[in-house]
């Protein structure tokens, strides 16, 4: 369960999926809408095996009346936990009622199908709705923590409430298992497990086994453009640097709210022949992007530990990252890539020139170590293997649904 499935900065979700699936563990893929601007082909295979919530109002109503006919108590104690959710949420009463009516439907299709566990990504509202549904439906759930949004506002989350009803948590770093140990109780500490976002293989072969570095004075920054980036620190970095009389360009891949921003920014150092604003690609492209710059700038104020390190890195590009969060758990200087303060312009100009700089050997040689670590650490069949065995002994242990549900097509209708 995810509450926008496919979208362009979630592949790390598809990744997954596709690998319990090849473990023969069928998974119903369930989100509250579909992402936009889809331009990967994969990312519009799995939109059409999705199943939406809120394309169809009134099923929501529908599930709602059924449960009060089913399970009349269930949905009283569902009823009572959304009111306390809505006790300190910085969200308005009516979206908590929303996430009851969607959980009404995710327990009827949790019914129809005769899966055994709910498991949703991030703890915010689709582990609300994933925690609602379980109570709905009798199923048990867990959901995986990805981002800095629910180390912001814990409390606002009701994070301590939905890590004490999960079977488990799963945090994908050192960092953000330490985040969650903060905000659970003492006694829920052994629930918070580390399975860590991986890297398919498919990606792995398109390094092949050329260790050759690329030299070309170019850099790329991969995410959505909005202030947690540091899109604009980058931008300014990048001044820095031309007026230093340095020769080189920067591709940034991704759009979102600070496009218009960052346009002006741009415009202002009169760094447009410098830095392009490249827009959403796909999965392919963003690999072929890598692969022909020097290196990633990650200049990001707040993460966990971004998907697209470990993609650069396994490409055996260096790294130019800001030294926060999980980022150092991959990330070492004067090993892997080179380690800045956050919000630090000149610290960042200071690194790309350095990297920019850098001999072919050290390039060579930080390239070829960030694979080997991205590879011992992001194996995503191992990774996957290590949930599916979660889900077997901490979620479902008494049932055998995961393994033998029928086709969501055919349960609901």
């Amino acid at each position: 369960m995810v509450n926008q499935y496919p979208a362009v900065t979630h592949t790390f979700i598809k990744r997954e999926i596709l690998a319990l699936e090849r473990l023969d563990v069928q998974i119903i893929r369930v989100a509250a809408k579909s992402g936009k601007a889809l331009v990967d082909p994969g990312d519009i295979e799995e939109e059409r095996r999705t199943f939406y919530l809120l394309r169809r109002p009134l099923g929501l109503i529908q599930a709602a009346g059924l449960m009060l006919i089913l399970r009349p108590r269930s949905l009283i104690r569902s009823l009572v936990m959304s009111l306390r959710m809505m006790r300190r949420s910085d969200r308005g009463p009516i979206l908590h009622v929303l996430y009851l009516l969607e959980a009404c439907r995710v327990a009827s299709l949790v019914r129809a199908t005769g899966a055994a566990h709910i498991h949703a990504h991030f703890g915010t509202n689709p582990a609300e709705v994933a925690m609602l549904a379980a109570e709905l439906s009798g199923a048990t759930y867990s959901f995986t923590v990805h981002g800095y949004d629910e180390y912001d506002k814990p409390e606002f989350l009701g994070l301590r409430v939905k890590i004490r009803r999960a079977a488990f948590v799963a945090a994908v770093s050192h960092y953000g298992r330490s985040q969650l140990y903060r905000w659970c109780d003492g006694a829920d500490r052994g629930k918070i497990k580390l399975i860590r976002c991986g890297i398919e293989q498919q990606f792995h072969h398109a390094a092949g086994n050329d260790e050759t570095p690329c030299e070309a004075a170019r850099f790329v920054c991969v995410g959505r453009l909005c202030r947690e980036k540091g899109q604009d620190i980058l931008i300014k970095a990048a001044a820095l640097m031309a007026a230093a009389g340095h020769k080189f360009e920067i591709i940034l891949v991704g759009d979102g709210e600070m496009r218009a921003e960052l346009e002006g920014l741009i415009a202002t150092f009169r760094l447009s022949e410098i830095v392009r604003l490249r827009g959403w690609m796909s999965s392919e492209d963003v690999r072929r992007e890598m692969i022909y710059a020097r290196a990633l700038v990650v200049a990001s104020l707040a993460e966990n530990l971004p998907v697209v390190i470990m993609e650069a890195m396994t490409l055996r590009r260096t790294v130019v990252a800001t030294q926060i969060a999980g980022i150092p758990e991959l990330v070492v200087p004067d090993q892997t890539g080179w380690l800045v303060p956050a919000g630090s312009i000149e610290a960042l100009a200071t690194a790309m020139t350095e990297c920019l700089l850098a001999s072919r050997e050290k390039l060579s040689a930080m390239g070829r170590r960030g694979r080997e670590r991205v590879l011992a650490l992001h194996n995503i069949e191992s990774e996957a293997a290590a949930l599916a065995d979660l889900f077997a002994t901490k979620a479902c242990p008494k049932q055998t649904a995961l393994q033998s549900s029928p086709p969501l097509s055919t349960a609901v209708q």
